[in-house]
């Protein structure tokens, strides 16, 4: 009986083991936690040296339990053996854990059997990689909200009343939010002058901040950070040493230096407009790939914050400016207009004491009278008139109103201050300054002037032989006083009073200068009014230029938009209505401009602008908004079909014949239309729809109309999303070279490979440049893609090329652009360790044509490195066989076009052209290689004809460069 208890006992604690362990599993929170686990209770695992590998991005950040020595090549087993897994292969050391067909797998390195590893450790595993694959797409979400919040606030800011050094403020701080950006600034590049304004500059180490108003000369900062960032226009990251390796040239430190430094150029239409550059003085590195996509991508926003915000300021300016002349101009007119008031008053006032010379009344009535109206003018509370005698010896005083003195008395002629204006027959402005300088000088007796009166002002009173009289007034108040315009008033007042006796004459004298004074006001007057018609008129005018085009009279971009806003809003308030958008943009236009000239082009646009005008009803619109492009707005448009024979009218109306700069020429166009109702969302989004279509019509063929639809949409984001992929693949590395094999036709020995670029997409698998290429090309991503794939494929195909066979590179016409293309091809080279002399550049016959001179000199300096060239794809292009005589060219690649007709049986057409182009290339001592040989047959038959190379799926498809090293070293 102790046998069967014995393993009764072993079975319970079997159990009890199991179950611990479940419940020890079951509180595991990540996969490394349940490895540790398992490793522990499972000895068999440690015995057998076993390891657990798993991801959620297969095949990449595989993690390892136990870490253990070559884990690079480990991964790379693990990653080939799941591949064969999932076509059904099996493996005697490894075991699929875990695999849901995507990118979330375990695997178990070792210990293939293991009864302790069953299913519901698996199932366990399978759970702990699906709440790690949410988590880590959690984290990534939330960086991508994070950083469409700073897009979000960087066009708030700009669109904000904030200045702009607030403005910048808060620029720094959202960059900050997205990466180390303590020592942070922002210049923009004046392209006239070459010089660079910093409009922000945040430094904890550089002391000497430049101030915001203050123009860098960019030679002052000449091979600096900054000057190289420019002259580059691309983005620029790493150590000085590093940054070194990056330049074209030498490296001149400006200012205090770096552990780490980070800048991105701010582009606009190809040209630089500023950088953003962040910098670190901590030692470490900071900054990262992905950080500077980021920053690039940010700094694109920055600068059309800065552009709208420096927009606003210069409109805000102009306002500011327009509204001080404005003002200037009122004050003129408001202090024309008291003149002439003034005038008028005194005008009155002369006239009514003129007049009292007719009145039938005494002559005390008449000083009172001319009292009063005095008191009108000024202030003329003590008031007297004096006349002097016929002989001259004394002084009476017909008329007195005085606050002091009730009774004056008539007194001989001496000394006073009524006597000395008749002596000097002007008039005076006395006060007790003026009274004492007076008295000095003998004028006047000093006792005349009482201590009471503060200020006295006297006229004479003037006739045909001299003063008659005196006209006064006199203040005892110190704070009323008179001037030199109370003086000029009294004056004209005293010239009414003393011409009573030639009353008629001086009656004439004022009407004429009343008439006068008329005459000159009412000059004044329309000549006012026509500055402000003038004025009015040329406001007017700058309204319609910025409202309308130059050349074509048309409504511009900005006009149509506030159309547009209007038609929208209609339709939302009357859902049945709906409106049409064409987008029209003429073909081959830039043909007439290359040939015929701009004055040529300017005349075939404004004549279009005409026709397209006769194309429309009333309430449309027709509008210019750049170039040849021209937009018609359609406003009540019910159903599609109206949309279309508008369109169908707009082409038959081009095509009749025109004559422009004495030619006769004919014009197509490509049009695209887009419809709009109540649920239309933005004036920027029906233009989109409708460019999109245009878009659509040019890649059809030009000379027609597409209607927009959803399919079009759709097509449209997933650009957006493929360019938006291309650049998270370019930060996360996710391009890798294959190579195919150029063999020997007669024994099909490998003498060459031409690299090929794949994509490592993570959900779609390996992909092709024909998937994503077209989208790289046009989002501008294509030569950051190039070099990527230059060193990748260098690196890879160092031990490749060790038998004394090459390496052939695709190259992008655009690259060709750049005159440091060569020496930094070869820098590349240098860092890589790849000799020169293994390498070969296809390039097309396109790319050759666009320069020629440029070109050959390029080549012919790559050439005298080591570094030869391949015409690829020839027969495809424009170019003629003469052309190759111009090149260096080591190899010429024969198009699969003209290889394919031979799977059928001999192509004469084809036979010839090959004859031709295998005559030409001995002629040239150029090798000849046929591309695309996938049969026996086109391989004999090009053996025939004398061709020595070839490549094609006959003989190998493309692969990583491990297969072939594999192949290399595997035994005969």
């Amino acid at each position: 009986m102790a046998g069967p208890q014995v393993g009764n006992i072993r079975t319970v604690e079997d159990g009890l083991h199991r179950a611990d362990l479940a419940s020890r599993l079951l509180r595991a929170s990540t996969p490394a936690e349940l490895a540790a686990i398992l490793f522990e209770d499972v000895p068999l695992l440690c015995e057998r040296g076993a390891s657990l590998h798993w991801s959620t991005r297969w095949p990449l950040d595989i993690r390892s339990y136990p870490e253990c020595q070559g884990a690079d090549s480990v991964e790379a087993a693990t990653i080939d053996f799941l591949r064969e897994a999932r076509w059904g292969a099996s493996s005697p050391s490894m075991r699929v854990l875990h695999d849901d067909g995507d990118c979330t797998v375990a695997v178990l390195r070792g210990v293939p059997e293991c009864p302790e590893v069953d299913e519901s450790i698996c199932a366990r595993l399978g759970e702990l990689l699906r709440l790690q694959r949410m988590h880590e797409s959690l984290v990534r979400l939330e960086e991508a909200e994070k950083l469409q919040r700073s897009l979000y606030a960087i066009a708030d800011m700009a669109g904000s009343d904030l200045d702009m050094p607030d403005m910048l403020r808060g620029l720094h701080r959202i960059v900050a939010d997205l990466m180390y950006a303590e020592n942070f600034y922002i210049a923009l590049y004046n392209r006239e002058c070459d010089s660079l304004r910093f409009l922000y500059f945040a430094d904890v180490m550089d002391a000497t901040l430049p101030l915001e108003a203050d123009e860098v000369p960019l030679a002052r900062i000449e091979r600096g950070l900054t000057w190289h960032l420019i002259h580059g226009k691309r983005p620029v990251m790493g150590s000085a040493e590093e940054v070194r390796r990056q330049l074209s040239g030498p490296l001149v430190l400006h200012g205090a230096d770096s552990s780490d430094w980070l800048g991105v150029p701010m582009m606009r239409d190809g040209a630089v407009q500023g950088v953003v550059v962040v910098q670190s003085y901590t030692g470490e590195r900071c900054y990262t790939t992905a950080e500077m996509s980021l920053l690039a991508f940010v700094a694109e926003h920055i600068l059309t914050a800065l552009e709208r915000k420096r927009g606003r300021a210069e409109l805000e300016q102009r306002v500011v400016e327009r509204t001080q002349q404005l003002e200037r101009a009122n004050g003129e007119l408001r202090r024309e207009v008291g003149e002439r008031e003034r005038g008028e008053r005194l005008q009155a006032a002369l006239y009514r004491i003129a007049a009292l010379a007719s009145f039938d009344e005494t002559s005390a009535a008449f000083y009172r009278h001319v009292h009063a109206i005095v008191g009108e003018l000024i202030d003329a509370q003590n008031f007297y008139i004096a006349l002097r005698s016929p002989d001259g010896e004394s002084v009476w005083f017909p008329y007195v109103a005085d606050q002091r003195e009730g009774e004056w008395l008539p007194r001989r002629a001496g000394r006073g201050l009524t006597e000395y204006v008749l002596r000097s027959g002007r008039p005076q402005l006395i006060d007790h300054p003026r009274a004492r300088v007076l008295a000095e000088a003998g004028e006047i007796d000093p006792a005349r002037m009482d201590e009471t009166t503060q200020v006295w002002l006297g006229a004479p009173l003037l006739g045909v032989e001299g003063a008659i009289g005196v006209v006064a007034v006199q203040s005892y108040e110190a704070g009323r006083t008179y001037d030199e315009r109370d003086a000029e008033l009294l004056t004209f007042v005293s010239y009414q009073i003393a011409s009573s006796l030639q009353r008629r004459h001086s009656a004439e004298l004022l009407q004429q200068a009343n008439a006068e004074l008329e005459q000159r006001v009412e000059a004044r007057t329309l000549e006012l009014r026509e500055q402000i018609r003038v004025r009015e008129q040329v406001e007017a005018q700058l309204q319609h230029q910025v409202m309308h085009d130059a050349l074509t009279r048309l409504p511009n971009r900005v006009y149509l938009r506030d159309r547009i806003e209007h038609a929208i809003a209609r339709v939302r308030r009357d859902g049945r209505d709906a409106f049409g958008l064409l987008y029209i943009d003429v073909d081959r236009f830039k043909v007439v401009n290359d040939s015929l000239g701009h004055g040529a082009g300017d005349e075939m646009l404004a004549e279009v602008a005409r026709r397209l005008a006769t194309c429309v009803r009333e309430p449309d619109t027709v509008a210019r908004l750049a170039g040849d492009e021209f937009v018609l707005l359609l406003e009540h448009v019910a159903q599609p079909e109206t949309a279309c024979k508008v369109a169908q009218r707009v082409l038959e109306t081009l095509a009749a014949p025109m004559q422009v700069a004495g030619r006769e020429l004919r014009v197509s166009a490509s049009v695209g239309i887009a419809l709009a109702n109540g649920a239309c969302e933005s004036a920027d989004r029906i233009l989109h729809d409708a460019d999109a279509a245009l878009y659509r019509a040019k890649s059809l063929g030009r000379n027609r109309f597409v209607l927009f639809d959803d399919a079009m949409h759709q097509t449209a984001m997933g650009v957006l999303d493929m360019e938006q992929a291309l650049r998270r693949a370019l930060a996360r590395d996710e391009f890798l070279p294959y190579f195919q094999p150029l063999v020997r036709l007669d024994d099909e020995r490998i003498v060459g490979y031409e690299a090929l670029l794949r994509w490592r997409h993570p959900q779609r698998g390996i992909l092709a440049p024909v998937d994503f290429l077209k989208v790289a090309e046009d989002s501008g991503l294509i030569e950051a893609i190039d070099w990527r794939q230059f060193r990748l494929a260098l690196e890879a195909g160092r031990e490749l090329v060790r038998d004394g066979s090459f390496i052939t590179l695709n190259v992008s016409p655009r690259l060709f652009q750049y005159n440091d293309f060569d020496r930094r091809l070869l820098a590349m080279t240098r860092e890589v360790g790849f000799d020169p002399r293994r390498l070969r550049l296809e390039v097309t016959e396109g790319t050759l044509l666009s320069d020629p001179m440029a070109m050959a000199a390029t080549l012919q300096r790559l050439r005298e490195a080591g570094i030869e060239a391949a015409l690829d794809d020839f027969g495809t292009g424009y170019s003629s066989l003469g052309h190759l005589h111009q090149f260096p060219l080591k190899m010429i690649k024969i198009d699969r076009s003209f290889i394919t007709p031979f799977a059928a049986g001999v192509a004469p057409r084809s036979s010839a052209v090959i004859e031709a182009i295998l005559a030409l290339g001995n002629a040239l001592g150029a090798e000849i290689v046929a591309e695309g040989i996938e049969t026996e047959y086109q391989c004999e038959v090009l053996k025939a004809m004398g061709c020595v190379y070839g490549q094609g799926f006959l003989f190998a498809r493309p692969a990583p460069a491990s297969h072939w090293l594999a192949e290399v070293a595997a035994p005969v």
